[in-house]
């Protein structure tokens, strides 16, 4: 044998024996979303987060491993193509994306940067369990915001005239998706917003920070453009009933989707004290009423120095952070159970600590105290421990007996949920309720007690989210459909 025989022979003999293994490709971390400094924007009402670039959104949605049983999906109350738009966005088809999207969503910029994509589809996404699972929320965001400053707002095709006539009643997420829908099947759709502006809870509670109003008459715009007529100023109850948008206006069907505008506090001594606010009517003045930009509104509010938010949710968060950027020197926010028990959003949380919220855990108001001008002054709080789980899931808190303390504010804000406003029901005994004065309506159909009369959303199941609300709406919109093609 030669050498250079003897040589290879001994080289094959020391290869590993078995497959060939490929170098894996390094994965692809997810991509974080550029914002604003909390120094910087705790002193304006811009945006905080800027977005995705072209190219991030690319590298982002490449991310997505096109599952052949997108459960991701099944996590969005809309039902949107995930794998299909993610797609889309990888080769660089912005276009057929946003088709794509809006074929499922009519609401798209918004859902991209309010839904709680954390705890719907985004907790089912299969790159998430061993890693962060892919930002769909935000390319959500990206594809909306690319089609409003790109191209030209794509309209459906949309169906012959049905001849049938539908009221919706509130021009909040429910009803804006509900009317948008039934459009584009070709019926004759009227919004009946009690507001002087569409949007709902989007115009008068989210901030502009969290939701520019820009977006929010984008997203309408598009709806009117689907042939959805709104009518401003309208409180159905008063201005018009329901029996009246029947036989009256000849409605064929009519959808409920007002919301929860009746806010809730804790009955405890000195809610009745001035400088005392409920979340809604605070958020309110400072967003529809446009209390920021004073003086070019001069609406009132209280310029507060030391303000104390009641609640845990992202509305105490919103009302936190909007009474830092109003001015105030600090902002608590008073809140009886732990961090973990929060049912605000991570990223709501998570914000506000960077701006300098204050967060006081395990804390419970027992008392507002006044000055001798009836001016708060201060709040009681007693100190709690986390005992066994509730009805919620959540640890139940329990008082530690003798721990009261002061806490110095001259501001309260409650914000500690919402009910059933009732000039709508009280105007329509016809309507079952339940316990809470909130509308008994089918889980699947969203058909009321009353033939042809349909209600979803917050009305429904109390506060919730946008997207559940919009989740409502197209359950809503396929039953009143298959409703009205038989009439």
């Amino acid at each position: 044998m030669t050498e250079d025989k003897k040589d290879k022979k001994d080289i094959k003999a020391t290869k590993p024996k078995g497959k060939r293994l490929k170098p894996k490709k390094p994965k692809i971390p997810r991509q974080p979303m550029p914002e604003q400094e909390p120094k910087e924007r705790i002193h304006n009402f811009n945006e905080v987060p800027y977005g995705f670039s072209i190219e991030t959104a690319m590298i982002e949605a490449a991310r997505c491993i096109q599952c052949k049983k997108p459960v991701c999906i099944d996590g969005c109350p809309v039902e949107i193509n995930i794998p299909a738009f993610l797609l889309a966005i990888k080769e660089g088809d912005f276009e057929k994306s946003i088709k794509i999207m809006k074929n499922d969503n009519a609401l798209p910029a918004i859902c991209g940067r309010v839904c709680p994509q954390e705890d719907q589809c985004e907790k089912l996404c299969v790159i998430g369990i061993k890693g962060k699972p892919v930002a769909i929320g935000r390319l959500e965001r990206f594809i909306a915001d690319w089609e409003r400053k790109n191209m030209e707002i794509s309209i459906p095709e949309i169906a012959p005239s049905t001849g049938k006539k539908v009221a919706v009643v509130g021009a909040g997420p429910a009803g804006l998706t509900v009317a948008g829908e039934l459009a584009r099947l070709g019926h004759d759709v009227t919004i009946f917003e009690a507001l002087h502006k569409p949007g709902g809870v989007l115009i008068y509670g989210i901030p502009e920070f969290r939701l520019p109003k820009a977006i929010v008459m984008a997203e309408v715009d598009y709806v009117k453009k689907l042939g959805v007529k709104i009518v401003y100023n309208a409180v159905i109850g008063k201005y018009l009933t329901l029996d009246e948008l029947f036989n009256e206006e000849g409605f064929h069907a009519i959808f409920i989707g007002v919301g929860a505008g009746l806010p809730y506090f804790m009955n405890i001594p000195g809610e009745n004290l001035n400088g005392v606010y409920s979340a809604n009517e605070y958020l309110t003045r400072a967003n529809l009423m446009k209390a920021y930009d004073f003086p070019n509104y001069d609406t009132p509010i209280m310029r507060s120095k030391k303000v104390a938010v009641i609640g845990g949710g992202n509305v105490a968060m919103d009302s936190a952070r909007t009474a830092l950027r109003l001015g105030a020197e600090s902002v608590t926010v008073v809140y009886r159970r732990s961090r973990k028990e929060m049912p605000a959003r991570d990223e709501e949380l998570d914000h506000a600590e960077e701006e300098g919220v204050i967060f006081k855990l395990l804390t419970n108001p027992t008392q507002i105290n006044g000055d001798d001008d009836n001016w708060v002054k201060s709040m009681t709080v007693l100190n709690m421990k986390l005992g066994e789980p509730d009805s919620s899931g959540r640890r139940r808190p329990v008082p530690i007996e003798g721990s009261e303390w002061d806490l110095e504010v001259d501001t309260v804000i409650v914000a500690i949920g919402n009910g059933a406003n009732p000039l709508l029901t009280e105007a329509t005994p016809e309507l079952n309720l339940n316990k809470w004065g909130n509308i008994i309506a089918d889980d699947e159909t969203c058909l009321t007690s009353m033939m042809g009369v349909y209600a979803g959303g917050d009305i429904v199941i109390g506060a919730a989210t946008v997207i559940l609300a919009m989740g409502a709406g197209k359950r809503a919109y396929r039953a009143m459909h298959k409703y009205l093609m038989t009439l």
